[in-house]
């Protein structure tokens, strides 16, 4: 224990030292919470939309005016040349032309059916997807507005009609930040730990000072215990600016228990410290220790669920996330804070998580070279 006591004080001495280092771990996690959130948006708006109009009829007006008041579309032209519409999309000013044609009111009245032509720009594939989507749910919209006006009335005055009341569980305004903010903390807590600590001992390397250590009779797994300690409370440290970042700017209040979100931070941040001291036993120098830490870091953010669904991965992609410690972080941490799931719901992540700390800092024990 005293060992231990011994390079804990000679870890903490040497962070606090470097006033810029510790003003970065404690400053620019906070501005990049307070910015990122805002930015990470996957609601699109705003769909800039050349309509070309070849019927000016009074169904035609209400298909147009129900398009424009939806508030996703923006209006660019209104024509009657398709070839004009298209130049909107040559030209990125539009990304959506929406085409009716002649005699649209009285086909649909005297035939029961008529055609809209779309044309969708898909070099921005979310935003033609998300487009296509909402305007064609904005023409059955019409389109069974239109019907209902057909319905006869019953013999009792009333026409038949389907009333759905929608009810959004867990985030009941579907705010995207309350969604983005736990996810977004979980990928910062993961970085400021995972560079770190696969800094730390490459720079004991570099000015030499790991000579001296290995020639001491400190154990191997105190040393990496020593090492490991400090960047976990940095990382408690972190979340806990992140989780007041979050309700004092966002208002997001975790509805299920702090202690379990700590309980499993703790957890998971063994995990990651020993991923970043088994990349610091490998490396010589601070620049390969870094690169191999992005390399691991950008395939850890990518696939952890945080921009993309797991669920929408291909079945290779879906395994390969099995092996990302990041998804299951940010999968407990919107369980925990969005849907309040208690400890036996979280289970299966920390039995997850527990064999990843085991297996890495194992790793890191066992690779660390000491010279006596």
């Amino acid at each position: 224990m005293r060992t231990i006591r011994f390079l804990l004080e000679k870890e903490f001495r040497q962070i606090f030292r470097n006033k810029t280092l510790v003003a970065m771990i404690l400053f620019v996690p906070v501005v990049q919470l307070l910015i990122l959130p805002l930015a990470a948006n996957y609601e699109v708006k705003n769909i800039n939309i050349a309509i070309v109009n070849h019927d000016n009829s009074s169904y035609a007006q209400e298909l147009i005016t129900k398009i424009t008041a939806s508030g996703y579309f923006r209006l660019v032209d209104l024509n009657t040349s398709f070839d004009d519409a298209l130049q909107y999309i040559e030209t990125d000013k539009a990304d959506l032309v929406l085409e009716i044609p002649r005699n649209f009111e009285k086909n649909l009245v005297r035939e029961n059916i008529q055609t809209l032509f779309i044309a969708v720009n898909a070099i921005n594939g979310v935003k033609a997807n998300l487009g296509g989507a909402y305007l064609n749910n904005i023409i059955r919209d019409f389109n069974q507005e239109i019907r209902m006006k057909w319905v006869q009335p019953s013999r009792s005055g009333q026409s038949p009609a389907i009333s759905i009341v929608p009810a959004n569980w867990y985030n009941v305004y579907m705010n995207y930040q309350l969604f983005m903010v736990p996810g977004i903390l979980a990928i910062l807590v993961t970085m400021i730990g995972g560079y770190l600590s696969a800094l730390n001992i490459v720079k004991e390397k570099e000015v030499g000072t790991i000579e001296q250590i290995n020639v001491t009779p400190i154990k191997k797994h105190h040393f990496i215990i020593g090492k490991l300690i400090p960047f976990w409370v940095l990382g408690m440290v972190v979340f806990t600016l992140g989780l007041t970042v979050g309700w004092v700017i966002y208002d997001v209040t975790p509805v299920g228990s702090l202690g379990l979100l700590y309980f499993f931070l703790a957890l998971y941040l063994l995990a990651v410290l020993g991923l970043g001291l088994l990349i610091s036993t490998y490396t010589e120098t601070q620049q390969q220790a870094m690169f191999i830490a992005f390399f691991f870091m950008m395939i850890f953010i990518l696939m952890s669920g945080l921009f993309t669904s797991v669920d929408s991965m291909p079945s290779w992609a879906k395994m390969i996330s099995r092996l990302n410690p990041v998804s299951y972080f940010i999968e407990v941490m919107r369980m925990v804070v969005l849907k309040g799931s208690g400890f036996s719901d979280i289970v299966p992540q920390l039995g997850a998580v527990f064999l990843f700390a085991v297996f890495f800092n194992a790793w890191a024990v066992f690779n660390y070279k000491k010279t006596s």
